[in-house]
Formats: C-alpha cells, sequence, structure tokens
C-alpha cells in the first residue's frame, strides 16, 4: 500500500498521473489518498514532517517496502516518481540511455520547469502588488523552458520516443498551470499536441479528478490567512515556504 499525502498542486498531480497510470496495468499498486491542506497549514504539523521535512507536499510512505523493513517515506516529487516506477518496473526505461534520457527530463523539471513557471505564477497571481521586473523575468524564462520542451518534442510522441514516462507525468502538470494567468501556448505546437494527447488519457482524466474530491473550493480566491500560510508570513520558523 502507497500511502499518498497530497494536495492537488502541480506537484501532486505528478504522483496521482503515475498512479492511476499503474491502476491502468496488470498488477496496480494500492494506494491511499491523505490529504494535506496546504491553505490550513497541515504541512507544518509534526506528523507530517515526519516524512516531509521540507513542509512540502506530495510525500509518500511505501508501507511495504521492496526489502520487506520497515515502511518507507519518500518526500519530493521527483524522488517519488522514480521510486514508484523502480518499484512497479513501468514508466522508466531499464537501459542504461533511456533511464538516462528520463531522469534528465524528470530534473530538468525540477529544477527548471517547476520553480520558473511557480515564480511565474506567483508574480502575476498571488503578489500583493504588480512587479513588472519579476513578471517580465519569469514570463521570460518559462517561454525559453518551453522553448527547450517545444523542439525536444519535435518528432517524439513523448519525451522519450514513442514510450509514455515518469518524464512527460514530472512535466505535464507545470504547463500553464494558471488558469487566472495563462502562458501563450500558441508558438509550441509541439508541446499543445504533446499536452493533448496526455489529457486524453484516461488515467490523466481519473488523476485531476482527485481535485473536487480533496479540495472541492479548488480554483477560488485565497483568503489572507490562506496567503500567509503558503507564502510563508505565519510558518513556523525554521519551515519557512
Amino acid at each position: 500500500m502507497i500511502e499518498l499525502h497530497y494536495w492537488p498542486t502541480p506537484n501532486g498531480h505528478k504522483i496521482t498521473l503515475l498512479l492511476e497510470e499503474l491502476a491502468d496495468g496488470g498488477a496496480p499498486l494500492a494506494f491511499e489518498i491523505k490529504p494535506v491542506n496546504i491553505g490550513a497549514g497541515e504541512q507544518f504539523q509534526p506528523g507530517f514532517l515526519a516524512i516531509a521535512p521540507n513542509n512540502r507536499m506530495p510525500a509518500i510512505v511505501d508501507t511495504a517496502p521492496a526489502d520487506g523493513g520497515a515502511p518507507l517515506s519518500v518526500f519530493e516529487s521527483g524522488a517519488i516518481l522514480v521510486y514508484l516506477a523502480e518499484k512497479t518496473g513501468r514508466f522508466l526505461p531499464a537501459d542504461l540511455r533511456g533511464r538516462t534520457a528520463a531522469l534528465e527530463w524528470v530534473f530538468w523539471q525540477m529544477a527548471g520547469l517547476g520553480p520558473m513557471t511557480g515564480q511565474y505564477g506567483h508574480f502575476n497571481v498571488y503578489a500583493p502588488e504588480k512587479i513588472p521586473y519579476a513578471i517580465d523575468r519569469y514570463t521570460r524564462e518559462a517561454q525559453r523552458l518551453l522553448g527547450v520542451l517545444d523542439k525536444r518534442l519535435a518528432g517524439r510522441a513523448f519525451l522519450l520516443g514513442d514510450d509514455y514516462s515518469i518524464a512527460d507525468m514530472s512535466c505535464y502538470p507545470w504547463i500553464s498551470p494558471y488558469k487566472t494567468a495563462p502562458i501563450d501556448l500558441e508558438p509550441y505546437p509541439e508541446i499543445r499536441r504533446w499536452q493533448a494527447a496526455i489529457a486524453a488519457r484516461p488515467a490523466t482524466r481519473r488523476a485531476y479528478a482527485w481535485t473536487q474530491q480533496v479540495n472541492p473550493t479548488a480554483g477560488q480566491p485565497l483568503s489572507e490567512e490562506q496567503r500567509k500560510v503558503l507564502f510563508g508570513q505565519s510558518a513556523p520558523q525554521g519551515t519557512t515556504p
């Protein structure tokens, strides 16, 4: 059993994408969703920090790890994707070159696409004041990264070629995730084709259906208290986001 400590954010969606894809296989991996309401500060609770010391979700607990030992916790969405892919032998190539390419694109997303698109969203959607320099900087960087991704996808169904992988699942949730400040995807035809193909997958639809099940108020404006919690104004000392 995999316990997924989750809230419907782009990083949370990565893991539900993989778990739902695994559910379509011959040997589905049983999982249980454990909501972590980040707007209410639940990511700072001692129980969650014990498995995710960076006070970020998602995190998992594998109650039956391969070594037969005690339950094993994993934090950081990229590490979780790799762990689950290795545990099940799916969505991560076993050959040297394929595995290396998959890890390159997972880490590329973790280090670039996610953080830069996240900052684009923060300064366009959540910042209390519009700062033109910040908006311009992160818009340009998000566009640069989308250009890198679009070029990679040219002539390929998915990031690694014909096979869907954790590399795609890592990147997909971060393609223009802010509905109130969408990034123009018109210049990126390969991304639009790839994005539509992933969106049409039954597992993707199920993965995103968790949003309303876990957080029925998703998409509504944040309260002032939620802003303070999410953006570090009221986080406990030593655990500032």
